[in-house]
């Protein structure tokens, strides 16, 4: 199996060339090289202790604005107790969050220090936002991701509470100043 090693340029081998979705080693998590990435369909996904990995599977979940299902328990909760939704008010306590609570049948977390902090970077660029659900002025869950065009690519997701998790990217009209995702011009890939 082929898998590429990254210099200090900023290129990446053609995503077609991946097998079984690993694509490259090396290279580094700044600002240009992420957004690079992200532009091309690859990501960074490593743990604590290995290379920096960049991954491009053949297939990746796309969700639709307007296209959501919700079950009909999820829909009565969310109506009787709803969710403040807000954007971009605290992206650092989502992604620690994120990083931190723990998932069924998984160990660890692939959100290591040096990824943290480069979707902080990220973040300050203007191009990772963070969709967060509030309720009585506490933080139950929320999402973050990395925003290019219309497109919006979730990385990860907590919940503090049944339901806290947003579903999918933000409803036409509703996200921050500035984004605008339409399921009219949804792209069908990255």
């Amino acid at each position: 199996m082929p898998v590429f090693r990254l210099t200090k340029a900023l290129v990446f081998p053609d995503p077609e060339l991946a097998e079984d979705g690993l694509l490259a080693i090396g290279g580094d998590l700044g600002v240009e090289r992420l957004l690079l990435a992200y532009r091309s369909g690859i990501f960074p996904w490593y743990g604590e202790g290995d290379p920096l990995l960049w991954w491009s599977p053949p297939e990746r979940a796309l969700l639709r604005p307007g296209h959501l299902h919700l079950s009909v328990r999820t829909r009565r909760s969310l109506r009787h107790r709803p969710f403040e939704v807000r954007f971009d008010t605290a992206f650092e306590q989502v992604i620690g969050h994120c990083s931190a609570v723990p998932r069924p049948g998984q160990d660890g977390t692939w959100i290591t220090p040096e990824m943290r902090e480069a979707y902080m970077g990220l973040h300050r660029a203007g191009h990772a936002h963070s969709v967060e659900a509030w309720r009585d002025g506490e933080l139950r869950g929320g999402l973050y991701g990395v925003s290019l065009g219309r497109a919006f690519f979730g990385e990860s997701m907590f919940s503090l509470e049944p339901g806290g998790q947003p579903r999918g990217p933000p409803e036409p009209g509703r996200a921050p100043e500035g984004l605008e995702f339409r399921p009219d011009r949804w792209p069908a890939a990255p």
